[in-house]
């Protein structure tokens, strides 16, 4: 069985690269991008990912919804640490 965890005789099927960003985020070694804009006022966290330059390759899709959907004045840091939720932040 390939990509799978057994809990307790049930199989539950994860993606390799999910579980690993999670233990990534964990450990506090995953990026994230803190995105945040001033109308509205809002606070956005973007990740896990593995590395850097993934969450570039991803992080211009993200921007863009946002601008898309109406947010002004948009900032973002990129940032190695542990996050949990909430996500977003208003």
């Amino acid at each position: 069985m390939q990509n799978c965890i057994e809990f307790n005789e049930t199989h539950r099927y994860f993606g390799t690269d999910k579980l690993i960003r999670t233990f990534g985020n964990k450990l506090g070694l995953a990026w994230w991008a803190k995105v945040e804009t001033q109308s509205p006022d809002v606070t956005y966290w973007f990740g896990p990912f593995l590395t850097k330059r993934s969450l570039r390759g991803n992080l211009d899709t993200f921007l863009e919804d946002l601008n898309n959907e109406g947010s002004s004045d948009i900032k973002h840091t990129l940032i190695r640490c542990k996050r949990t939720e909430p996500l977003t932040i208003e």
